[in-house]
């Protein structure tokens, strides 16, 4: 599994096969987040399980079940052993414990951060300090910072809203109603908006924002299966790509790590991946998993995780190997009474 990230071409991309099956999941996988420097992936399921793994090697390193609050969205913190994960359950107009801070090495948790009162659909942390940022379906957006229960700053808004930190974490972009992407300054966000989007004749709400890692494109994922990567410095539209339905499936796209490429899942089972700057299609998979939805390429490798109640890695096809199938459960725990 260890597949060392290189500059991607075609060729590359068209060889990714499933190198590595989970399988044992009890439900949906609900979210999933690669360590920015670490190879280390976390996933949140239906099933309450929060997993960690060595993406190195292909191994279940860990397993934390949370019965009280469930796993719906989660990130990595900087540290590699550290995440917050967002609560299903227990939800109640105080916003009780609606988001967690969490100990992956000792099954703690850390911290609870409340304010939300209903489900968070958006999670992102910043690349650079410990701020993160949440979106919930109480129409607010949420700025914490790790070190402190309270939350340090709110915007409310209508519709869904979505929220990105830019690689630099200098910018964050929030998607709301009507499709419309507005830029902050994350030092000085309560200025308001230094820029606004709209993608044009799309009024479908925005799902997923991610920007690539040369900070120079933007990447859309609306509830409708569309597809969109803007300028991330003027907002004009590069390419946009429509892909089939998934009824009750929100999908989920990625840029590859270089930029160059985005892959996305499809309703049909497909997964689907196009260049950019030739704004043509590169590869079309069957996913083997149904409707992917969870969808990130690793940040180092050459190497994308697709889940759906099954997770799947895919690293370039070198030889007729089969899939690398691994159910077998390592370090479960169950919750403290706290979580």
């Amino acid at each position: 599994m260890k597949t060392p990230m290189t500059q991607l071409d075609d060729e590359t991309v068209r060889s990714m096969a499933i190198g590595a099956v989970f399988s044992d999941f009890g439900g949906k996988i609900n979210s999933l987040d690669f360590h920015r420097k670490d190879d280390l992936l976390v996933t949140a399921s239906e099933d309450d399980s929060v997993r960690l793994y060595d993406i190195a090697t292909a191994k279940l390193l860990k397993t934390t079940f949370h019965k009280k609050h469930g796993a719906d969205r989660i990130c990595f913190t900087h540290h590699p052993s550290s995440v917050i994960c967002s609560s299903k359950y227990n939800l109640d107009a105080t916003g009780a414990e609606s988001l967690r801070y969490l100990s992956m090495y000792d099954n703690r948790c850390l911290r609870y951060f409340k304010g939300h009162k209903e489900r968070i659909v958006s999670l992102c942390m910043s690349p650079v300090n410990d701020s993160f940022m949440s979106g919930s379906l109480d129409h607010s957006v949420r700025i914490w910072d790790l070190r402190v229960n309270a939350c340090q700053g709110i915007l409310h808004l209508r519709g869904r809203p979505t929220v990105a930190y830019d690689q630099q974490g200098l910018v964050f972009a929030v998607a709301m109603e009507g499709g419309a992407i507005k830029l902050f300054d994350s030092r000085s966000y309560d200025k308001g908006p230094f820029d606004t989007f709209l993608v044009g004749g799309d009024t479908a709400e925005v799902c997923d924002i991610k920007f690539s890692s040369d900070g120079k494109s933007m990447l859309l994922t609306t509830t409708n299966n569309n597809i969109y990567i803007l300028d991330a410095y003027g907002g004009e539209k590069r390419c946009g790509y429509s892909l089939e339905p998934s009824p009750n499936v929100i999908i989920e796209a990625t840029f590859t790590p270089d930029g160059q490429y985005v892959v996305s899942g499809s309703g049909d089972g497909n997964l689907h991946a196009w260049s950019i700057n030739k704004r043509n299609e590169v590869a079309c998979w069957n996913s083997h998993i149904g409707v992917p939805s969870c969808l990130k390429w690793a940040p180092r490798r050459a190497m994308f995780a697709a889940a759906s109640s099954v997770l799947t890695f895919w690293i370039p096809n070198d030889s007729n190997a089969e899939p690398t199938r691994m159910d077998t459960e390592a370090g479960v725990e169950a919750e403290h009474p706290s979580q």
